[in-house]
Order: structure tokens, then C-alpha cells, then sequence
């Protein structure tokens, strides 16, 4: 009986993998409150500062904010 569940499961499992996707399926779009803010260059440089730098301190917490997606007010 288990032989029998395991095979149909991998004959499924075959089936969707080689189903092609529909016809004028698209990616779906990300909205602009989805899109991750655009501190590359500020993020670049505060790579390398060895001091306490505000401005380099609020774009991490942007940008950890934005990777966790919480909603925590700026203090």
C-alpha cells in the first residue's frame, strides 16, 4: 500500500514539474511600498566607518525595517 501512495506522489510530483507554466503567465509586479529603499550608496560606504555615524545607523535600521518588515516608528 505505501508503494503505491509513493508512486502516485512522484508521478505528481513529475507531472507539475514538467507542466509548462500558462500561456501570458507573468511575473507578478512589486508595488512601490514593497520595494526596498535605495540607500546603496550610503550602505557602500558605512560598510567601511569604524565610528558611530548617524546617517549610517538610520539606513541600517531602514534597511533591517525593511528586511524584517516591521512597522516600528524612527525614534
Amino acid at each position: 500500500m505505501g508503494a503505491i501512495v509513493l508512486g502516485l506522489a512522484l508521478a505528481l510530483a513529475l507531472i507539475a514539474a514538467l507542466d509548462p507554466p500558462a500561456p501570458g503567465a507573468s511575473a507578478p509586479q512589486i508595488s512601490g511600498a514593497d520595494a526596498p529603499p535605495d540607500y546603496g550608496d550610503t550602505l557602500r560606504r558605512c560598510r567601511t566607518v569604524t565610528e558611530a555615524d548617524p546617517e549610517c545607523e538610520a539606513a541600517w535600521e531602514t534597511k533591517r525595517r525593511h528586511f524584517f518588515r516591521t512597522e516600528k516608528s524612527k525614534p
